[in-house]
C-alpha cells in the first residue's frame, strides 16, 4: 500500500512539471509603462489641440508596444469641475504617467501631484505656482505660441486684399491673449495699413466649445470687411470655418492642420506640436530620462510652426513664402523680437 501510494505521488509530481512547461506567462500589465491622459474642455474631435494630444498617444501606443485602454488609458471630463478627480482617478490605478491637456488643469496637477509623489505629470500649457516652484514630480510643456501666430500674421498681412483682418479666441485668458498678441504683430510687421479685429468667444473654458458663438463673431468681421480671420478657440473654431465657407472667405487654422475644415478656404494653420510635446514626455519616462521643471517648444526647436503644402500653397504666392521664411529666421536669430503682451 505504501509503495502504491508512493508510485501515485511520483505520477502527481510529474503531471505537474509537464503541464508547467506548457504553460504560457503572460507578462503583467504593470510590467510595461502605464499612461494616463486628461482632454482639455472640447475632448476628442475638436479637430485641433485635443486630437494633436491624442495623435501623441497613439503614436507612444505603436512605438512602445502599449495597448490603448489597457496600457494608455484617456478620459474626457464632462465639467471643468471633474478635472481634478479625472487626474486622481489615473494617479490612483498607478499610472507611471499621467498628461494633462490644457492651462486650466495646472493648479489641479499640482495639487495631485503632492498626493502620489511616485507618479509623473505632465500638463500641457502649464502655468507655474506663483513661487515659481514646479513640483519635483511634474514637467511643465510650454509653448512659444506667439512665435508660430506671427508668422501666420506676416501671411495674412501680405495676402490680403482690403487690409481688414480678424482674430476670434476661444476662453479670454493670459494663454489665449499670448496667441492674439502675435498675430496681431505680425500682421503689423508685414502690413502696417492693416487694421484687426479681435474678439473672445467668452471669459470660461466652455468658450472653447461654443461654435455657434465662433461663427456669429466671424460673420460680424467678415461683415466689417474682414478677408483673414485667424482663430485659436478649439472647438469653437468650427463655426469661424463655417462662416468662412458661406462668405467665400479665407480663415486661419490653429494647433493642428484644419485644412480640410473648409477646403479652400483655410489659407494656413499655426502649428502647435501637442502631439510631439506628448510622445516625447512618455518616451522620457519610458527611457527613464524624465525631468521635472519647464520644457519649451519654439520655432528653433519645430515645436510651433506653420503649414506650407500642396493643399494651400495655390493661395501664399512664393514671394509670400519666401517673407515668411526670412522672419522665421529673424525670430529663430532674434533679431525679430516677438513679444507677449
Amino acid at each position: 500500500m505504501a509503495r502504491y501510494l508512493i508510485k501515485l505521488m511520483m505520477l502527481v509530481l510529474v503531471l505537474g512539471v509537464l503541464v508547467g512547461c506548457g504553460e504560457k506567462k503572460s507578462t503583467p500589465a504593470s510590467d510595461k509603462l502605464q499612461v494616463g491622459l486628461v482632454f482639455d474642455i472640447g475632448g476628442r474631435g475638436d479637430k485641433s489641440f485635443n486630437d494633436s494630444a491624442f495623435a501623441g498617444l497613439e503614436k507612444a501606443s505603436k512605438e512602445f508596444n502599449l495597448e490603448m485602454g489597457k496600457d494608455i488609458e484617456y478620459i474626457e471630463p464632462s465639467e471643468a469641475a471633474d478635472r481634478e478627480s479625472a487626474l486622481r482617478q489615473l494617479a490612483s490605478k498607478g499610472k507611471n504617467l499621467v498628461v494633462a491637456i490644457g492651462f486650466i488643469f495646472s493648479e489641479d496637477v499640482n495639487r495631485v501631484a503632492k498626493d502620489f509623489p511616485n507618479t509623473k505629470f505632465a500638463c500641457v500649457d502649464y502655468v507655474p505656482p506663483t513661487d515659481g516652484v514646479v513640483p519635483a514630480n511634474v514637467v511643465g510643456l510650454k509653448f512659444n505660441e506667439e512665435e508660430g501666430s506671427f508668422l501666420v500674421g506676416v501671411i495674412a498681412g501680405l495676402v490680403t486684399k482690403t487690409n481688414k483682418i480678424g482674430f476670434v479666441g476661444g476662453m479670454k485668458s493670459p494663454l489665449i491673449a499670448k496667441f492674439e498678441k502675435g498675430f496681431k504683430d505680425g500682421v503689423l510687421y508685414s502690413n502696417p495699413k492693416c487694421t484687426v479685429f479681435s474678439n473672445y468667444a467668452g471669459v470660461k473654458p466652455e468658450a472653447f466649445k461654443d461654435p455657434s458663438k465662433g461663427k456669429e463673431l466671424a460673420l460680424s468681421m467678415y461683415g466689417k470687411g474682414a478677408d483673414i480671420i485667424y482663430h485659436a478657440s478649439g472647438a469653437t473654431g468650427s463655426g469661424v470655418f463655417e462662416a468662412a465657407r458661406e462668405q467665400k472667405k479665407l480663415a486661419i487654422g490653429v494647433d493642428s492642420d484644419q485644412y480640410n475644415e473648409a477646403p479652400g478656404f483655410v489659407l494656413t494653420s499655426m502649428v502647435k506640436r501637442v502631439d510631439v510635446s506628448v510622445f516625447e514626455t512618455i518616451k522620457a519616462v519610458k527611457s527613464g530620462t524624465f525631468t521635472s521643471g519647464i520644457k519649451t517648444f519654439d520655432l528653433a526647436n519645430s515645436g510651433v510652426d506653420y503649414v506650407y503644402d500642396d493643399n494651400n500653397k495655390a493661395l501664399i504666392p512664393s514671394t509670400v513664402k519666401d517673407k515668411v521664411e526670412e522672419v522665421r529666421q529673424g525670430i529663430i536669430s532674434g533679431k525679430i523680437s516677438v513679444k507677449t503682451k
